[in-house]
């Protein structure tokens, strides 16, 4: 599956055991419709919880605001909150990254840049 969206929050990396890390981060991905018989424009968001095991690496360009493209699996995490309602959320285990446009900075020398190794690239 593919899906694209930006970054809400700066990408973690988490250890786990056998020395292994995870890269967890969270995307929005926007969407909207035009009910029918209405002139006006729903506009939606679906948050998708995302995890990366592939590189560790990967964590430092995955930051607030990045535009991704992402192929994997999507699953779904259901449970029972401390109100006793019935809660889920979207996940997605990610085989591989895109970036698309990578997130503005301070200084700008990212902005408008796309793919993994365009940072390396002078202005």
């Amino acid at each position: 599956m593919e899906i694209t969206g930006r970054i809400v929050k700066d990408a973690s990396v988490f250890k786990v055991k056998e020395n292994r890390e995870v890269v967890n981060f969270s995307i929005a991905v926007n969407d909207s419709y035009k009910p029918k018989g209405s002139t006006e424009t729903k506009k939606i968001v679906t948050y998708i919880d995302c995890s990366y095991w592939m590189s560790a690496g990967l964590a430092q360009w995955l930051k607030k605001g990045t535009l991704v493209q992402l192929f994997g699996r999507i699953g779904l995490n259901v449970y029972i909150g401390n109100d006793a309602q019935a809660h889920g959320s979207l996940t997605f285990h990610t085989s591989d990254i895109k970036i698309l446009v990578f997130a503005q900075t301070d200084n700008n020398t990212h902005t408008g840049k796309t793919g993994q190794f365009d940072h390396l690239i002078p202005d």
